[in-house]
């Protein structure tokens, strides 16, 4: 979204709510810790790990990759 959308947003959020300073403050704090939670990056499990090791292992064993030069080849 633009900052230009983002700026009507938030000027109607001002208009149409009577909002006093504790609850913009609660709103802001509320915002940004929603944005962090959608930041964060959850590392992988061990057993998703094991899956990811497993299904590339078959897919070498069958055959299903390419060489370096394949590769960077396309790039």
């Amino acid at each position: 979204m633009s900052t230009v959308a983002l700026q009507g947003v938030f000027d109607q959020i001002l208009a149409t709510f009577d909002l006093t300073a504790a609850n913009k403050r609660w709103l802001a704090a509320h915002l940004v810790e929603y944005a962090d939670k959608e930041e964060r990056i959850e590392p992988y499990t061990l057993a998703e790990i094991d899956t990811m090791l497993a299904e590339s292992e078959a897919d070498f064993a069958a055959g299903r990759c390419k060489t370096n030069d394949q590769v960077f080849h396309h790039i």
